[in-house]
C-alpha cells in the first residue's frame, strides 16, 4: 500500500508559477511511474505529465514548454513546476503513482489550483 500526500495548490494569478509536490510513503516499494493528472471543472481527468523510473518524461500537449515534472527517487517525491498559468489551467491536480512490481496504481487526494485575477 502506498500513501500519497500532495501540496502546493491554491489561488494563483494568471502568469503565476506554482510548484506542486507529492510525497509517497509505504512499506518497501519502488515506483515505476510518478505522474500528475488534472480534472478541470466539468471535464474528465487528464494526464498532465509523467516521469518514469528510467528518467523518461511525458507531457500533455497543452503543457509542453510550460510545465516541468521531476522526481526524487531517494525521497519518493515528485514535483510539478507550473509556469505561465492561465485560467484554463484551473483544475484539481492529482498525483498518481504506479508500483514497479505489482503495477498497482495509487491516487492522491487532489489539490485545487485556481488561476484567477
Amino acid at each position: 500500500q502506498v500513501q500519497l500526500v500532495e501540496s502546493g495548490g491554491g489561488l494563483v494569478h494568471p502568469g503565476g508559477s506554482p510548484r506542486l509536490s507529492c510525497a509517497a510513503s509505504g512499506n518497501s516499494f519502488s515506483l515505476y511511474v510518478m505522474a500528475w493528472y488534472r480534472q478541470p471543472p466539468g471535464r474528465q481527468r487528464e494526464l498532465v505529465a509523467a516521469a518514469m523510473d528510467d528518467g523518461r518524461t511525458q507531457y500533455a500537449d497543452f503543457v509542453k514548454g510550460r510545465f516541468a515534472i521531476s522526481r526524487d527517487n531517494a525521497k519518493n517525491t515528485v514535483h510539478l513546476q507550473m509556469n505561465s498559468l492561465s485560467p484554463e489551467d484551473t483544475a484539481v491536480y492529482y498525483c498518481n503513482v504506479v508500483e514497479s512490481q505489482s503495477y498497482l496504481s495509487y491516487w492522491g487526494q487532489g489539490t485545487q489550483v485556481t488561476v484567477s485575477s
